[in-house]
C-alpha cells in the first residue's frame, strides 16, 4: 500500500473596500484616490464606474488610483484580483470649472524676469502650472481667485498667460515683456546746479518711461517724444552724475551709451587785468574768478567780447570789442548761469 499525499485548499478572500479617501473630485479626472481594505495584492482592475482606472498596488491593504474622466454623478468603484471583484463604494464626480484669468497686475515686466505678477480670477486652486508664453513660472496659490507668480525670463515681446489646474487650462490674458531702456546722449550734457533746465534724452526702447534721475536727483515734467526721445526737467544737483531712465523694463545701464551729465555751478569773477582800454576795442583781458571751465560768453556791457578762451577753471582770456567813452559792466556766462559783474572803462 504506498504513502498517501496530503493537498490543501486555502480559502482565498476576494478583495473588499473599506474605505476612499477623498469620495469625490472633478469630472475631468485625474486626482488621486486612495483605495483602503483588504486582498488587493494581485489586482487586475480598478473601476470607476466602469471606466478602467491607473492604480498603484501600495500594500495588500491599499491602492492608490488617478481618478479617471467621468460625467458628473455618483458612480460605483470596485477592485479586481483573480479572486473575484470586490465590493462597492460610492465615489461622486463634481462639475467644476476650469480656471479662469480675470486680470493680471503688472501687465508688462523685464525681459530678465524676477517681478512679482498677481493673477486674479477664479477656480485656480489646485493649480498645478501658470506659464507665460510657454515658460513655466514659479508661483503661490493665494486663494481660489488669486495666484502671485514670479515672471519668468523670457524674450521681449507679448505673450500668453495661462493656468492649468486638474479641471482644465484657463484662457490666456497677454503680458508684454519689455527690454531694459539704453541712453545714448543726453543734450545739453550739463546744466546749473538749480535744475530747471529742459533736457532731451536720445536712447532706444524709451516709450514707456516712468522716471528719470540725475544722480539721486528725480526729474520732472518727463515727456515721451517717441520709442528713441524722452525731455526732462532737470533736478537741482551737483558734479558730474549718470542719467538713468527707468521702464517697466528696467533701468538703462550706465556702461552703455553716453548717460552722464554735468552740473555747472554759477560763475564767479574776482578782477579784470588790465580794467580799461581803448574805444577801439582789440584790449587783450585776463579775467579771473571760479566756475570758468564752461564759460560760453563774455560781455562787455551789452556787447559781446571779439573773442574768448577759457584757460582753466580759474581763468578766461578775453578782446574787448569796440565801445563807446565811459565804464560799463563785464560779466561771463556759463551753462550755470552768469556772473556778477566787474567794471571796464573805455577810453577815449
Amino acid at each position: 500500500m504506498s504513502n498517501g499525499l496530503v493537498y490543501t485548499y486555502v480559502s482565498t478572500p476576494a478583495p473588499q473596500i473599506t474605505a476612499l479617501a477623498p469620495v469625490q473630485g472633478s469630472t475631468a479626472g485625474g486626482n488621486a484616490v486612495v483605495v483602503s481594505g483588504s486582498a488587493f495584492t494581485g489586482a487586475t482592475r480598478v473601476s470607476f464606474g466602469g471606466a478602467a482606472a491607473v492604480y498603484r498596488v501600495d500594500s495588500d491593504g491599499q491602492i492608490t488610483v488617478t481618478a479617471p474622466q467621468h460625467a458628473a454623478g455618483s458612480v460605483d468603484v470596485t477592485v479586481t484580483t483573480p479572486r473575484g471583484t470586490s465590493n462597492v463604494v460610492g465615489y461622486t464626480y463634481v462639475s467644476v470649472p476650469a480656471p479662469h484669468i480675470t486680470g493680471l497686475v503688472p501687465v508688462e515686466g523685464p525681459t530678465a524676469g524676477g517681478n512679482g505678477v498677481v493673477v486674479s480670477g477664479s477656480a485656480f486652486s489646485g493649480a498645478t502650472l501658470v506659464s507665460f508664453g510657454g515658460v513655466a513660472a514659479v508661483f503661490t496659490v493665494d486663494g481660489d481667485g488669486q495666484i502671485t507668480a514670479v515672471a519668468p525670463q523670457h524674450a521681449a515681446g507679448l505673450v500668453d498667460v495661462t493656468v492649468t489646474t486638474a479641471n482644465g487650462v484657463s484662457n490666456a490674458v497677454g503680458y508684454t515683456y519689455v527690454p531694459a531702456p539704453v541712453v545714448n546722449s543726453v543734450d545739453p550734457g550739463l546744466g546749473p546746479v538749480a535744475g530747471g533746465n529742459t533736457v532731451t534724452i536720445y536712447g532706444t526702447d524709451l516709450s514707456l518711461t516712468n522716471s528719470v534721475t540725475f544722480g539721486p536727483g528725480t526729474g520732472t515734467n518727463l515727456a515721451v517724444t517717441s520709442d528713441n526721445e524722452i525731455t526732462v526737467t532737470a533736478p537741482p544737483g551737483t558734479g558730474t552724475v549718470v542719467v538713468t531712465v527707468t521702464t517697466p523694463g528696467g533701468s538703462s545701464p550706465s556702461d552703455q551709451g553716453n548717460p552722464y551729465y554735468i552740473y555747472v555751478p554759477v560763475p564767479h569773477i574776482t578782477s579784470i587785468a588790465p580794467d580799461h582800454g581803448p574805444t577801439s576795442g582789440g584790449t587783450g583781458v585776463l579775467i579771473s574768478g571760479s566756475g570758468l571751465t564752461f564759460i560760453d560768453d563774455v560781455s562787455f556791457g551789452a556787447g559781446p567780447a571779439a573773442s574768448f578762451a577759457p584757460i582753466s577753471d580759474d581763468q578766461v582770456v578775453a578782446t574787448s570789442p569796440a565801445g563807446p567813452a565811459g565804464t560799463l559792466t563785464v560779466t561771463v556766462h556759463s551753462p550755470g548761469g552768469t556772473s556778477n559783474g566787474l567794471s571796464f572803462t573805455y577810453e577815449p
